[in-house]
């Protein structure tokens, strides 16, 4: 599975959790750094990527549009990269099955 992660997010993490998720990017790295939310999800779609986000923007995507893409919808505060490499770690296997399921949004807390 391969994630974009979003603005909101570091940029670092795709390259922290290379051996976890290999090819995810983040919206920096395909020079989309500050690009509106509907270019970044078109984006996603035609690339095979699940979307990364804490912005509820992306959530509200997600229900109208559903998938392609998919949408990880990280529900917690301000936090520092240390506690969301533990989150998305934490829930690898769920974030692998959600790859193969119908679903549209998987939320993380």
């Amino acid at each position: 599975m391969k994630l974009l992660f979003d603005e909101n997010l570091s940029p670092k993490l795709p390259r922290l959790l290379t051996i976890e998720f290999p090819n995810s990017l983040h919206v920096r790295d395909v020079g989309m750094k500050g690009f509106a939310d509907e270019i970044i999800w078109e984006y996603a779609r035609n690339n095979n990527f699940t979307v990364i986000s804490k912005d509820s923007d992306f959530y509200q995507r997600a229900l109208l549009y559903g998938h392609p893409p998919k949408l990880i919808w990280l529900r917690i505060g301000n936090c520092n990269r240390e506690i969301l490499l533990q989150l998305i770690t934490k829930h690898k296997e769920q974030i692998e099955s959600f790859s193969n399921n119908s679903n549209s949004i998987l939320i993380l807390a």
